[in-house]
């Protein structure tokens, strides 16, 4: 199924029901006095992030959606039944704006949490309200007011504690399918990562974390080049960024070193913050090195970056490092957490 992490719909809540213009009709009371009931409230329309979801698809086709309206008051001071409120399910992490302003209304992070984007009307009165010593047979009510009407955009950002970076073919799908029990296509042409993958990290009973595989960057991509621009915003809640390179990418005529820098500028033109955030580099695809050239290739690619942080060299393929890897990612997320054990995802 295609990733949908981007929809807009129209939200229509119920209307209020109109007050009743009504008057006692009695065996014994000749006179009676007005008795018009007021309105039914009508019905809101909700968002409720639900966890057991993860794209947008339901909303592609169909894309407006209403409460239900308030019934109209009547006689013998009977309110009208309010409406039902209409209920919408999304996945965690999705933002709500309202799409004429641009305006964040909301962020729906945990399972359950609801969020009231359209208020129902309200119930019109009865002319029972408006009786007084000089008005004894009022004849006028007030109507039903309109339930509120907005356009919205629904985007999906996915929760994650580590997200992958790297160029197409570098081995990040390989690398999430070795450390975690997600199973991203992996194929030996560009663009095989066609939407984001998670993948949960369980390093031992109550300790885990959450994967994103991002599809890779090209030059350009700030501009919109290639796939990966689409889903740079999918980083923006990650905490740690694995910068994942190819070891043996030269040996091919390619150049770890420039790639890098080519995505580290696009990443920079694309968000500054995104690009600050705490980033480490892995060198990728060791086994095709023999031993006493790997310590040689990987110090190399860290002196040409001049990378001043964390840096690794594993195997995806073979698993050799994955596991050391991941053990410092999760002390790294439990050092930033506070360290009162607490499971890192579930």
């Amino acid at each position: 199924m295609r990733f949908v992490d981007e929809v807009t719909i129209r939200v229509h809540a119920g209307d209020g029901g109109d007050g009743s213009v009504s008057f006692r009709r009695e065996k014994y009371v000749p006179r009676g006095g007005p008795d018009g009931g007021d309105g039914g409230r009508g019905g809101s329309v909700y968002l409720q992030a639900d966890e057991g979801l993860t794209t947008l698809v339901d909303y592609r086709h169909e894309r407006q959606f209403r409460a239900e309206p308030g019934q109209s008051g009547s006689g013998r001071q009977c309110t009208g039944r309010s409406g039902e409120d209409r209920l919408l399910q999304v996945p965690v992490g999705t933002l709500v704006y309202e799409n004429d302003t641009g305006e964040l209304m909301g962020d729906l992070t945990e399972h359950g949490q609801r969020l009231l984007v359209a208020a129902g009307g309200k119930g019109g009165l009865g002319n029972l309200h408006f009786k007084s010593s000089t008005n004894r047979a009022p004849r006028q009510s007030i109507p039903g007011g309109s339930g509120e009407v907005r356009e919205l955009r629904l985007e999906l950002q996915v929760l994650a504690d580590v997200g992958l970076l790297g160029m197409p073919n570098v081995g990040k799908s390989t690398f999430i399918r070795a450390a975690s029990a997600a199973r991203p296509k992996v194929a030996d042409y560009p663009f095989t990562t066609l939407y984001p993958q998670l993948g949960v990290v369980r390093m031992e009973a109550h300790k885990s974390f959450v994967i994103a595989d991002i599809p890779g960057l090209i030059a350009g991509a700030a501009q919109g080049a290639g796939l990966g621009v689409q889903f740079l915003k999918h980083l923006s809640r990650t905490g740690l960024l694995l910068h994942i390179v190819d070891a043996v990418a030269q040996d091919w005529g390619g150049d770890p070193v420039a790639d890098a820098q080519t995505l580290l500028a696009e990443l920079e033109q694309f968000d500054p913050d995104l690009a600050a955030k705490p980033r480490w580099l892995v060198v990728n695809r060791i086994d095709l090195l023999p031993e006493e050239q790997r310590s040689e290739r990987v110090g190399d690619i860290v002196k040409r970056l001049d990378w001043q942080g964390p840096a690794y060299s594993i195997s995806a393929l073979t698993g050799e490092g994955v596991h050391q890897l991941c053990g410092g990612i999760m002390d790294y997320l439990k050092e930033q957490r506070g360290s009162n054990g607490a499971e890192i995802s579930t």
